[in-house]
């Protein structure tokens, strides 16, 4: 059902050129200084999912489960998660907190305190047809935060907090039908070659054959703007991969990328407001000036702000980021700094409620935690459309 909000006049850009592109790209005309703002609630629920996936023989063991959206979008794909494992204990709770993985063995550890022994009883009780596994593996060593700083602070396959190699050996251990690795876009760089190089060969060895998958969470029905790879796998051939669901130009037939106010356009009331969604501070009137869509570039000489209040190439990208209603959000990061996007529109910061949703976590499922312990495993997390469209694909191979 389409619903309505209203745009105040007062949130638009100083920059005549930049006002006016932003009309153009709303489609829509004003009245009184106000903009009326369609939308049509794309947010959904969970639970429907719940009595199907029970009664599933293709079942899987979650790894670094974080909130649960690798998890979440096993389950909607059809694969029963029997167990979950994570080193943070506010997402173990939110995971057993949730009904949708009453069914599932939760365990607040660490992997390297695993072993393929600890499965056996409910591998053994389940029985399934076809077993898989999911992780992702911390991606500290592999972000791009970490270019900045010197090639020998940057210790890539060598960095502690690398868990690939604790992954594979439970996955060598275990010998699933197919499992699934992810992973920020990070770890293509040239700096990380031999841990990918690495990785691909410990896969032959343990004689599975595995597709990389690039995956930009738009292209597959997912509000955001948001890059990773999946190493996906199977003993079996891989004769196909995984097709786009949506495109930024579609054809005749296809569907667009989705629009943010879809998913987030129902928080945006007084019911959600809180302290937390104030900008007030030493950027504030700087961000009120930045047009939706756009960041502290449009405040720059090279977008005709005049005089230029910031220097293009000098900021963080995502510094005065701020969201268009009528395009994907943005990345949504799991600790942003205290002026890093994205924003919304209506310059405030975006509510706890609306990053999950951007995350396209479903409205009946429930985070335990504060602020930002639910920001960091939102952020953190595998958006669960993407990750559903990923699990199809993984029950289609294995």
């Amino acid at each position: 059902m389409g619903s309505i909000i209203i745009y105040e006049k007062e949130f638009l850009p100083i920059i005549e050129s930049q006002r006016q592109e932003f009309f153009s790209s709303l489609g829509v005309k004003s009245r009184n200084g106000e903009f009326k703002l369609s939308f049509t609630d794309r947010n959904y629920k969970c639970s429907p999912f719940l009595d199907k996936v029970l009664d599933s023989k293709v079942q899987g063991l979650s790894f670094f489960s974080g909130g649960g959206g690798l998890d979440i979008g096993a389950q909607m794909a059809g694969i029963k998660v029997l167990t979950s494992l994570d080193f943070d204990k506010d997402s173990i709770e939110t995971l057993s907190s949730n009904k949708f993985f009453s069914h599932t063995q939760h365990r607040h550890d660490d992997i390297r305190n695993v072993k393929s022994e600890d499965f056996s009883q409910i591998l053994k009780n389940n029985n399934p047809e076809k077993l898989v596994l999911l992780g992702g593996p911390p991606c500290q060593p592999f972000s791009k935060a970490g270019y900045w700083r010197t090639l020998a602070q940057r210790l890539g396959p060598d960095d502690p907090r690398n868990m690939i190699g604790s992954y594979l050996h439970i996955i060598d251990d275990i010998k699933p039908d197919g499992f699934i690795l992810e992973n920020v876009e990070s770890i293509l760089h040239p700096h990380n070659i031999q841990a990918v190089n690495d990785l691909a060969e410990a896969i032959d060895k343990m004689n599975y054959h595995f597709t990389l998958v690039k995956a930009n969470a738009c292209d597959y029905g997912v509000p955001q703007k948001r890059k990773r790879i999946f190493f996906i796998a199977s003993k079996k051939k891989i004769t196909h991969q995984p097709n786009p669901t949506n495109y930024e130009n579609p054809n005749e037939g296809e569907s667009p990328y989705e629009k943010v106010i879809d998913w987030i356009g129902r928080f945006d009331t007084e019911k959600y407001a809180s302290d937390w969604d104030s900008t007030e501070g030493l950027h504030h009137d700087a961000l009120i000036q930045v047009p939706p869509g756009g960041n502290y570039i449009s405040l720059s000489d090279r977008r005709g702000h005049v005089p230029s209040l910031f220097k293009a190439g000098t900021r963080y990208w995502t510094f005065l980021l701020k969201l268009h209603p009528y395009k994907p959000s943005w990345t949504i990061i799991a600790s942003p700094g205290h002026w890093e996007g994205p924003f919304h529109w209506n310059n405030r910061r975006l509510r706890n409620c609306e990053l999950a949703a951007i995350q396209t976590f479903p409205i009946d499922y429930h985070f335990y935690g504060s602020l930002r312990s639910v920001h960091r495993q939102i952020g953190n997390a595998v958006p669960c459309i993407l990750a559903q469209k990923m699990c199809q694909y993984l029950i289609d191979i294995v």
